[in-house]
């Protein structure tokens, strides 16, 4: 599986890939993007499965970014890894299609737990 970690934060994408490995989640081709602009870019070119991504980003927001692909009708499995998690924004994520929404800080465990039934084990 394809996958693609969406954070503005070098850190945070390092982080994002350990917990990936330490849910289990081995098999997978992992690409990193910067920003919603960059993932689109990556997106677009073909091959990604799912995406994780970060909400708040510099040139377009992960929330942006989804909308986008929504309105090209692409259906590319998208959810987030983010710090903020209010009613509001859980709601518009669901609207636009978000698969799972997991709260940093997070575990490897809440990680297994939104995206087992996506990446399989």
């Amino acid at each position: 599986m394809n996958l693609l970690i969406v954070d503005d934060s070098a850190v945070m994408r390092k982080l994002v890939r350990r917990g990936l490995r330490q849910a289990g989640f081995k098999d997978l081709d992992v690409q990193e993007a910067e920003d919603g602009v960059q993932a689109l870019e990556t997106i677009r070119g073909g091959g990604i499965d799912a995406v994780l991504a970060d909400w708040n980003m510099p040139n377009m927001t992960g929330i942006e970014m989804l909308e986008t692909l929504r309105s090209e009708e692409r259906d590319t499995c998208v959810g987030f890894v983010t710090s903020e998690a209010t009613g509001p924004m859980r709601q518009r994520a669901d609207d636009a299609g978000a698969a799972f929404f997991v709260t940093k800080p997070f575990t490897p465990e809440s990680l297994e737990a939104a995206l087992s039934s996506i990446l399989g084990d």
